[in-house]
């Protein structure tokens, strides 16, 4: 089934010129094509149409991979009243009893966390086998990483980053993307990944803010 994601206005990540109204075109795990929504509309009228407000960008790389989901534990919902929301890490998480399988939970709950931030890629290399699964099952890639990024670990992988230097990659190929409700890159490197509505990895929708 072919699906149209337009936005109020499109960045591809390369040198293309920011497209207003633009759209991806996705045809099961690929981005067919690239541009204006109402262009893609009449030439595929029978396609899905998801409208998102704000700019469709190329999905964020969050250079934090280990640390947040090897060396952070993210509490269970059913926990925050003794652990709270916030990944823990250090002593605390030295204190508690971790297992493969509660590492397991963990990753899974914080790859969530990291698509609601537009993240489609992390920064490795991973070596917790519970941890590299999660992150397979739900299909972010992992790319090497050559050196530890500066900065505290947080969540949001645009903390101390611009937008160009997160994006993973361009528009185009597999249909991975997020969608911010922002105005434009500058009011989204003001304000952070958190505004993100939706991300797409491999033209699965996997967060859609509700």
């Amino acid at each position: 089934m072919l699906t149209i994601h337009a936005a109020d206005l499109l960045i591809t990540g390369d040198r293309r010129p920011a497209l207003p109204g633009g759209a991806v075109l996705v045809d099961g795990r690929e981005c067919a094509r690239i541009g204006p929504c109402e262009e893609l509309e009449a030439a595929h009228p029978t396609a899905r149409v998801r409208r998102w407000p704000g700019l469709l960008t190329p999905g964020l790389l969050h250079p934090h991979g280990p640390e947040l989901l090897e060396r952070a534990y993210h509490p269970d919902p059913r926990e925050a009243g003794e652990l709270g929301t916030e990944p823990i890490v250090g002593e605390a998480l030295a204190a508690l009893a971790m297992t493969e399988t509660r590492w397991g939970a963990s990753a899974r709950r914080g790859v969530q966390r990291m698509l609601a931030h537009g993240t489609v890629a992390v920064a490795g290399p991973l070596s917790r086998p519970a941890v590299v699964d999660a992150v397979r099952r739900v299909g972010l890639t992992v790319q090497e990483r050559l050196a530890s990024p500066a900065g505290s670990p947080a969540l949001d992988p645009l903390a101390g980053r611009n937008p160009g230097e997160a994006m993973s990659r361009p528009l185009g190929g597999e249909a991975t993307f997020a969608v911010f409700d922002v105005p434009d890159v500058a009011t989204l490197a003001a304000r952070g990944a958190g505004t993100c509505v939706a991300t797409v990895v491999g033209g699965r929708l996997l967060h859609r803010r509700r």
